[in-house]
């Protein structure tokens, strides 16, 4: 009597704590050998390469709310199908929209010169007159925050802190702070405007757009990237003495408008209402194609689902969803984990690839369960791959954050950046900049890791604290 007591008890405590799961299994030898075929499968396939020529050439730019946004939802849909996709359907993302307008700046005074800017994503405009004042400079966003309001008041702020470039991207963070509260802290001290150095690590005379916000209650001002050549000249000039600088921007905000997720699955063959999430952002900036970030997101998931399809089945379903309007501030995102919120306990895992098309070379993961036996799996099936196994604080793509923050288990596949940020939110972000072998080896990295995670019984926890 006490065991069917102490049975029942562990079943309750199963089915009423989220956290407490069955561990995810193993594969056994034929799995292994499915995951392996899979993984040398990829690396003979142009595929991925095939889907974002399509993308870039038959769409190009695809910013939110505009002509290029609506026919890249109706690309996508109709190349699921073309795939032979199981189900395809859109979800609606609503959103403010934006205008970039016109955007010209000049260095006035000592030495004039036209310099190449960019409006920053959601910036108010300065009006067809432009402004134009001197500029305070100040070498980071730290730098700013820190000044008294005179050293502010009535000039152009410019930030000229310059990124690193990093494999792993670590320097985005402290340096992307100037792009996005920068304007916030210049125009509570009263600051006209202010022109950050790019958030980038090119050398090219082409600036770097980028999403950036208003803090509520302060007085909102243009803000506009410089190119890092063009900073390099005020900053010369700078030294000879105080720059009067001019700018015009006719940036303004929108109606609200409508985008969609758009969803395929390959349906699994045993537990179909279980699914692996695996995905890219559809939207881009308008500056160029589109191509690094995120088309290569998107054809590297939609390859890698395709390429699982033509075999067995794996257990679960694999749903690729390309998220709708990630660049102003992760809607589709946000929107997808409210449509699906009262479904968690039916998402996996999942993975996302917004960091261009490098080459993978780590894995993260996350789980309830401190050894999992399949990570090791999976680490061997990688490493011919050149991958190696991380550490079990996965910080997944931006996309997935809303459903991490729901507790779903995500894993990073991290592909090597160090050159991400020479292109990203750039006019140079092209299809040529693309490795078509670089490629290849991200679409077998998710096909292996697709196809596991779907595959397995048991799962990697739930109500997962990150």
């Amino acid at each position: 009597m006490k065991s069917i007591i102490t049975q029942l008890f562990i079943a309750l405590v199963i089915v009423f704590s989220p956290a407490l799961v069955m561990a995810a299994g193993k594969l056994d030898q034929a799995d292994i050998e499915r995951a392996a075929e899979l993984r040398d499968k990829a690396l003979k396939s142009d595929l991925a390469y095939d889907i974002l020529e399509s993308l870039t050439t038959e769409v190009g730019p695809r910013m939110a709310g505009t002509e290029g946004d609506k026919r890249a939802v109706k690309w996508a849909k109709n190349k699921f199908k073309q795939l032979g996709f199981d189900k395809v359907w859109t979800e609606p993302v609503t959103f403010p929209s934006w205008d970039r307008g016109v955007e010209q700046a000049e260095i006035i005074s000592p030495f004039p010169q036209k310099v190449i800017v960019t409006a920053l994503g959601n910036s108010v405009g300065t009006g067809n007159e432009g402004v134009r004042g001197e500029i305070a400079h100040f070498k980071t966003f730290e730098d700013l925050q820190a000044a008294e309001r005179g050293a502010v008041g009535g000039k152009i702020v410019f930030i000229s802190h310059k990124m690193k470039k990093t494999r792993d991207g670590r320097s985005y963070g402290k340096a992307v702070a100037a792009r996005s509260r920068g304007a916030s802290v210049a125009g509570e001290k009263g600051a006209k405007a202010i022109v950050i150095r790019s958030i980038g690590t090119d050398h090219d005379r082409l600036p770097h757009t980028g999403n950036m916000g208003y803090a509520e209650g302060v007085r909102k001002i243009p803000a506009a990237a410089l190119s890092n050549p063009d900073a390099d000249l005020l900053l010369n000039q700078l030294k000879r003495g105080s720059v009067e600088f001019g700018l015009t921007l006719t940036s303004s905000p929108g109606e609200l408008l409508t985008t969609y997720n758009v969803i395929g699955e390959i349906t699994g063959r045993e537990s179909p209402e279980e699914v692996v999430v695996i995905g890219g952002h559809l939207d881009s900036w308008d500056l160029g194609t589109g191509a690094v970030d995120d088309g290569a997101g998107v054809a590297i998931t939609m390859a890698a689902a395709k390429l699982i399809s033509e075999g067995k089945r794996p257990r679960r379903t694999i749903r690729v969803v390309l998220w709708g309007n990630e660049e102003q501030g992760l809607w589709g995102a946000k929107a997808y984990a409210k449509a699906h919120k009262d479904e968690m306990d039916k998402h996996i895992t999942g993975a996302e690839s917004d960091f261009g098309a490098g080459l993978i070379w780590s894995f993260d993961w996350t789980s309830v369960n401190e050894n999992e036996p399949l990570i090791d799996q999976m680490a061997q099936l990688l490493k011919p791959l050149g991958v190696k196994k991380g550490n079990p604080k996965a910080t997944s793509g931006p996309d997935l954050w809303p459903l991490r923050g729901l507790g779903m288990s995500t894993f990073a596949l991290r592909q090597d950046g160090t050159d991400y940020f020479d292109l990203h939110h750039t006019a140079n972000d092209t299809l040529d900049k693309v490795n078509p072998e670089h490629l290849k080896q991200n679409v077998a990295v998710y096909s292996v890791f697709a196809y596991a995670v779907a595959e397995v019984t048991g799962d990697f926890g739930r109500g997962i604290k990150y």
